[in-house]
């Protein structure tokens, strides 16, 4: 029996839609919530992740600011630029797209982001909030796993999920969302990763198998039981000369051998990543709400 398919793209509208009723009710009420998106460099994917939140925007209500700046722009000139958007009472998210060029300590970038305006969730304030169970903004992609979960009917309170990968923007804050108290969490967390022995093992216990490590089709049909829910986080490019543009696209999780004992499953594309945009327009909304 097939998998159900998890459509992120239909969720995703979902949430926009509900992302313009709440921008318009604070527009009625005298704020005007703004989200400026600072892009340092040329590289082709952020300029292109940039123009998908600029237009997420324009149709959600939200007035969007882009700032580019050259490859070669010093660290300091970075953070000058993001202390006057922390003092400009009408920017309500800052978002600086990642990656930086090698020479701008990222970490740095992020922790100079006021944490009322960090619509990535990445500052240190927001991370600690979020671990102890603390109203915040949150990172987009994991926020958005639970809500595309829920969304599709299938019970997360009680589950036992298991995350592989523990990078800072979705492994880690994963593990801190799924273990909280709620409707949306209350999971028991399992978290593999590169130090992990004998992998299989743990993800064939999961009743939700996350896959975030950035590594083609990664997952195979043996690693997981039959009947999980299986999110596919990762999203890669490999050749296929049998197409025009000469790659495809594909995520960390062997779909067409998945898809088949899964009890429901992300695709790629259409499955997660359209989330990340939609809860970047929630994340804005609430830092508008917080501020004004």
């Amino acid at each position: 029996m097939s998998a159900t398919v998890i459509d992120g793209k239909k969720i995703a509208a979902e949430i926009r839609a509900e992302a313009k009723i709440e921008a318009a009710e604070l527009i009625a009420n005298g704020t005007q919530p703004c989200l400026v998106v600072v892009l340092v460099g040329e590289d082709p994917a952020s300029k292109a992740y940039v123009g998908s939140k600029v237009k997420a925007c324009e149709e959600t209500g939200i007035k969007s600011l882009k700032i580019t700046r050259p490859s070669d722009t010093s660290e300091e000139a970075l953070i000058s630029e993001i202390d006057r958007l922390n003092a400009d009472g009408s920017v309500h998210g800052i978002l600086v797209q990642l990656p930086l060029p090698k020479h701008i300590n990222e970490d740095r970038i992020t922790e100079r982001i006021d944490p009322a305006k960090d619509v990535d969730g990445f500052h240190p304030v927001n991370v600690g909030k979020l671990s102890i169970g603390m109203d915040c903004l949150t990172p987009c992609t994991p926020t958005g796993i639970p809500e595309m979960i829920v969304r599709s009917g299938i019970e997360i309170s009680g589950k036992h999920a298991v995350v592989i990968g523990r990078s800072n923007i979705v492994g880690k804050p994963m593990m801190s969302l799924l273990v909280q108290k709620g409707e949306k969490a209350n999971c028991t967390i399992t978290c593999c990763h590169s130090g992990t022995k004998d992998l299989a093992h743990h993800t064939k216990q999961a009743d939700i198998l996350i896959a975030a490590i950035g590594v083609p089709e990664f997952v195979k049909a043996d690693m997981v039981k039959p009947g999980a829910t299986v999110i596919d986080v990762g999203i890669n490019r490999v050749d296929d000369a049998s197409v025009a543009k000469g790659y495809k696209l594909v995520g960390d999780v062997d779909y067409a051998n998945v898809e088949p004992i899964a009890g429901a499953i992300t695709p790629v594309p259409g499955g997660v990543g359209p989330m990340t945009v939609a809860m970047l327009m929630k994340n804005t909304v609430k830092a508008a709400r917080m501020l004004s």
